[in-house]
């Protein structure tokens, strides 16, 4: 039984599916994988199936129907691990702008203790490829948005590219959990530095997709820049223990 499980939410990624699974299986540490499909009409889940023959037992699938955003597949994702044993929990994006190679430096900072670990685009300079200069100071602007809005010092707060110990996911109470797009990944973070918990950011280089289209969107924009404020109100009523 692998230690570790790292959850891929798919839409239309059939381009890039079978790569990344096969990526994330030839690491030399072992690592399960969890995709979470919203009903993806290009195939994906079907492409899942057919190598669950080859990889069994360490490739799993959880289809839904419709595309009921990222941050409800990671929570369906965390629920269906910590039902079983996993120690360490990742999020990962399935179209190789996350390096797989990646995962076994984010989960060495979690076995030297961190209890939240992000792979971080910004810790070090500005390490993003390919992406429009626009792009890139959206995200980057973002992040300076969040530390302003609610103090917390991270330097990638809308960072996909992360590893709980599971006694974090335990502790915030993922039904909650208000936000669907990069709010998730924000709201994740801030919980988790609110609880305590020792949140550490490892650098890594974040390539643009090359394959299969974008899901960003002005709705899911527009959540993030209103809801920080609304976590940072809801913070100053709530006790975290």
């Amino acid at each position: 039984m692998a230690d570790s499980i790292v959850i891929i939410p798919t839409f239309n990624e059939i381009e890039n599916i079978e790569n990344i699974i096969r990526k994330v299986f030839s690491l030399n540490i072992a690592f399960h994988v969890l995709v979470v499909d919203d009903g993806s009409p290009d195939g994906t889940a079907d492409a899942v199936k057919r190598l669950m023959i080859e990889f069994d037992g360490k490739l799993f699938i959880e289809e839904r129907k419709g595309k009921l955003g990222l941050g409800t597949a990671y929570i369906h994702g965390f629920k269906w691990s910590l039902a079983r044993d996993y120690t360490y929990i990742f999020e990962m994006d399935a179209d190789f702008s996350h390096n797989p190679e990646d995962l076994i430096r984010l989960r060495k900072a979690a076995l030297d203790g961190a209890d939240m670990v992000i792979g971080s685009r910004y810790i070090k300079g500005v390490n993003v490829v390919n992406w429009p200069m626009n792009r890139v100071l959206m995200s980057y602007f973002a992040s300076v948005y969040v530390r302003l809005i609610t103090r917390i010092t991270i330097q990638d707060a809308t960072a996909g590219f992360v590893c709980f110990n599971r006694k974090v996911l335990e502790k915030i109470n993922l039904n909650e959990i208000k936000f669907v797009g990069y709010a998730f990944q924000i709201e994740m973070k801030f919980k988790a530095i609110q609880y305590g918990f020792n949140v550490v950011e490892v650098p890594i280089i974040f390539t643009d997709r090359t394959l299969g289209e974008s899901k960003m969107s002005t709705k899911i924009f527009r959540e993030a820049f209103f809801g920080v404020i609304q976590l940072k109100l809801e913070s100053l009523f709530k006790s975290y223990k």
